[in-house]
């Protein structure tokens, strides 16, 4: 196997489930990143969805 098709720490980081905003590890963070592209989970998604600033 290559190391092209091997992850290394710095991917797996991408998929910790912990929200950038808050720093609270939930379930909703994984699904958000793949909606959106953002690592927010679902209370800091719908804070900046209601108060974007």
């Amino acid at each position: 196997m290559t190391e092209d098709n091997q992850l290394n720490a710095k991917d797996l980081k991408d998929f910790d489930n912990i929200c950038e905003e808050c720093k609270k590890e939930e379930e909703t963070v994984f699904q958000n990143l793949v909606l959106t592209g953002y690592k927010l989970c679902k209370s800091c998604r719908i804070s900046k969805t209601i108060f974007p600033i």
